[in-house]
């Protein structure tokens, strides 16, 4: 099982998906969104697995609307955008290998752990 954590240091579903993992004893890395961002291959693997790039926006913060991004009319703008920005990425995105998800999921990360058991 090969963990990532994508996330933003005060962000509380943050927090308690790295406290999920560390009370089953689950290595993970934790990557910091807004000083590390995502490259093109991250983004491109994660976007994959969620279906859709408009799930990893959080439509909530501030910076989606500073960027105008409900009135974007291409979605290869968005996506630069969102590549640009990594705050306005929902957080957090946990990875392992090429399932990921989006927001606080603890049934399909314990789902994940319960396939790697078998």
């Amino acid at each position: 099982m090969n963990i990532q954590i994508y996330g933003k240091s005060k962000c509380f579903d943050t927090k308690k998906a790295e406290r999920f993992f560390k009370e089953r004893g689950i290595k993970y890395q934790f990557i910091d969104l807004p000083r590390f961002g995502l490259s093109d291959g991250e983004y491109r693997n994660i976007k994959a697995a969620v279906g859709h790039y408009s799930k990893l926006i959080d439509k909530q913060c501030k910076l989606y609307d500073q960027l105008h991004l409900a009135y974007l009319a291409y979605p290869a703008q968005i996506e630069e955008k969102m590549l640009e920005n990594p705050g306005v990425l929902l957080t957090p995105i946990v990875r392992n290998g090429k399932k990921a998800t989006v927001g606080y999921q603890p049934e399909v990360w314990q789902s994940w752990i319960d396939e790697e058991k078998k």
